[in-house]
């Protein structure tokens, strides 16, 4: 047998022959290498012909200037996608209205422009969205965010001198409304452009119209298509006419200008421009926008709430931190008390405090504020005077000087000189020059020493004074001198109260606040920084307030249950106050003149204390004073053992009223100051001359 064993090596380089399935043909003939002689270099293939070098280094420097800007549109995209909000356009506008609320769910105040819940695409007539497509937006259902051909257009028309105009699409106005501020410059407009890009690759075309439409502002305060329809024609929008529609889509363009309520006939001039533009747009025809008749107004006047009281405006900040970010208005919940608000009122208003101001502030103990009067009327001065005007506090400062001294190992029951100071440049009196000699810390507390205060101050150091009224919560600057002691350093009404609210809670600092907070739970308040005062300090602390009230400077307080405070006047009675706490109420009030002059025969043992003695009364059950009926008086004066004829009044120049008199053989003195009543027995009478 043949052997039919196929060796490659016999083959021919190139022949033909069949390996397997593949046919392998003979490659073409190799042209012949040209003859050289010796030392002749063979001829090289003619390469292509290469480009000058002028081209060439064009060529060079095109590449690299494509490359730059290339990577500088990169960086550009890169920091404008940094700068711009694109994480906020894709959530809910945030909304320009809150309604704050009781904390019974009664309505107090409203603050933010008029707004209502957005509308639906799917549910608006088609008119209404052509309405606001033909005169913003005429190709908004098919560009990318950005017309080129408005743009364009817009261009040639403000080069022409035919006016400004922006070329914005429905798309960058929402960009700009809802996102941007209202700046004017390349970089904002750079921004703009990015996140309609950014609001087109996410959002439908009838999610981003219905976001334009509930967001866009339509004059008098309005904002949003359902609130200008209801407003300016009481009906929904879903049932816009198309004479309404093009009103409405009109405004847009200089809502303030523009406003039916105001410039009607401006108004229906531009909502023929809105129907012509819609004609010309082939969105209804030339008839039918001749053919539209005007729209009339249907303003109706609803029920308002007020814009801003004095609790309105210190608490909406708070509810603005935790409003939700939705469309529509939002309500929240404070802490007012209504009932206690009304009470607070009537009683400041009822006061008599002339021409002067007054201001009220009552919280819980934990620093929930209840009721709030920050001046005589909102109205004529919306200053807060409970909140922004730092005051002297007078005496009612001493609290911080005598915690300091119980902190230090004082008591009530330790002694403290109350007689004049003749050493040094600092030499205070107290009111009235009464002078006890030596006497308890707790009775130079009620009665209000001057003197006793400031030898306090002057022996345990303005460090532990001013460190007691910031661990009670005090952050006004305080002037470390022995004025201090007396209340010097000007501090907020509220602040000041809500130091007094530490000690009825025994937990401080208190903050106070109008909105509600949870209960943060033992661990949470654990490591809360709130801290108590032990058992001896904190009675301690209750038995020098009570004594104010009980005996001390601060009778015209006294209620029918436990009360606790101090009395404080300012130099030259400038300032008067009263602070204190009774059940589960801290109460200060303040009197005073905005131009800081001194008032006339008010001090802080007075009128304040009768304020807060009014309030507390109807606010707290059980705390009205008894006032019995006087018993019948069964013997005829005559017979009374008290001695008419040598009775005598003085006025004294501090404001105070002694009584002179006798009941029996025995001469007796009745005074009534700023420290209250006190009854002593008067000088013998001079002999009579002979």
């Amino acid at each position: 047998m043949a052997d039919t064993s196929l060796d490659l090596d016999d083959l021919p380089y190139g022949a033909p022959g069949d390996f397997g399935s593949f046919a392998v043909a003979p490659a073409p003939p190799l042209p012949p290498l040209p003859q050289t002689g010796p030392g002749e270099v063979p001829p090289s293939v003619p390469p292509a012909t290469p480009p000058t070098g002028k081209w060439r280094r064009r060529w060079l420097w095109i590449r690299r200037g494509l490359a730059a800007a290339l990577l500088v549109l990169i960086l550009l995209v890169g920091w404008l996608a940094v700068t711009a909000p694109l994480s906020k356009s894709l959530k809910p506008i945030a909304p320009p209205q809150l309604t704050l609320l009781a904390a019974d769910g009664q309505p107090i105040a409203r603050n933010g422009a008029i707004f209502d819940r957005p509308v639906k695409a799917k549910d608006l007539p088609r008119h209404v969205k052509q309405a606001f497509m033909a005169i913003e937006d005429r190709r908004f259902e098919t560009h990318w965010g950005v017309d080129p051909r408005g743009l364009a257009r817009a261009l040639w028309n403000n080069l022409r001198g035919g006016g400004t105009q922006g070329g914005s699409t429905i798309t960058q106005q929402l960009a700009k409304n809802a996102f941007l501020t209202p700046e004017r410059s390349l970089t904002r407009k750079a921004r703009e452009m990015l996140i309609s890009f950014w609001l087109e690759a996410w959002l439908t075309k009838d999610e981003i119209l219905e976001r334009y439409l509930s967001n866009v502002y339509f004059g008098d305060n309005v904002y949003g298509l359902r609130a200008a329809s209801l407003h300016y024609f009481y009906r929904q929008p879903e049932r816009l006419t198309l004479a309404q529609a093009a009103i409405l889509a009109g405004l847009v363009q200089a809502p303030s200008r523009l406003a039916p309520t105001r410039n009607p006939l401006a108004a229906r001039k531009r909502a023929k421009m809105v129907l012509a533009a819609m004609a010309d747009a082939g969105f209804i025809s030339v008839a039918k926008a001749k053919g539209a008749e005007n729209a009339a107004l249907d303003v109706r006047p609803t029920a308002t709430l007020p814009t801003g009281t004095y609790f309105a405006d210190w608490a909406m900040p708070q509810a603005r931190e935790i409003a939700d970010a939705s469309y529509g208005e939002q309500k929240i919940k404070t802490t007012l008390d209504a009932r206690l608000q009304k009470i607070a009122r009537n009683v400041t208003a009822r006061a008599g405090v002339g021409g002067a101001q007054v201001a009220l502030v009552a919280m819980r103990p934990n620093g929930e504020v209840v009721a709030m009067i920050g001046g005589r009327s909102y109205d004529k001065s919306s200053f807060n005077r409970v909140t922004q005007a730092r005051r002297q506090p007078g005496s009612t400062f001493k609290l911080f000087v005598y915690l300091a001294a119980l902190r230090s190992g004082m008591t009530p029951d330790s002694l403290v000189d109350d007689s004049p100071i003749t050493d040094g440049s600092y030499k205070p009196k107290n009111s009235g020059e009464k002078y006890r000699g030596r006497i308890h810390l707790k009775e130079a507390f009620a009665r209000s020493s001057n003197v006793a205060a400031v030898r306090l101050y002057q022996q345990i150091g303005d460090k532990a004074v001013i460190r007691a009224a910031r661990d009670l919560g005090v952050e006004s600057p305080l002037t470390a001198d022995p004025t201090l002691a007396l209340g010097s350093s000007g501090v907020t009404l509220l602040e000041l109260t809500s130091a007094f609210a530490g000690v009825a809670a025994n937990r401080w600092p208190v903050t106070p606040h109008g909105i509600p907070e949870d209960d943060p739970g033992f661990f949470a308040g654990l490591i809360s920084g709130q801290r108590s005062f032990d058992g001896r300090t904190q009675a301690a602390l209750l038995e020098l307030l009570s004594g104010v009230i009980t005996n001390g400077t601060g009778t015209a307080a006294r209620l029918r249950i436990p009360a606790y405070g101090k009395t404080g006047t300012s130099q030259d009675n400038r300032d008067a106050l009263f602070v204190g706490f009774a059940g589960d109420l801290v109460v200060g009030v303040w009197v005073g003149n905005d131009d800081n002059t001194p008032l006339r025969g008010v001090y802080g043992g007075g009128l304040p204390a009768r304020i807060w003695r009014d309030f507390m009364a109807q606010a707290v059950k059980g705390a009205a004073p008894s006032q019995p009926a006087p018993k019948p008086v069964e013997a005829p004066v005559s017979d009374l053992p008290v001695s008419l004829d040598e009775t005598k009044v003085e006025l004294g120049n501090d404001s105070s009223v002694t009584v002179s008199g006798k009941i029996g053989d025995v001469p007796l003195n009745l005074r009534l100051d700023k420290d209250g009543v006190s009854v002593t027995p008067a000088p013998p009478a001079a002999p009579a001359e002979k």
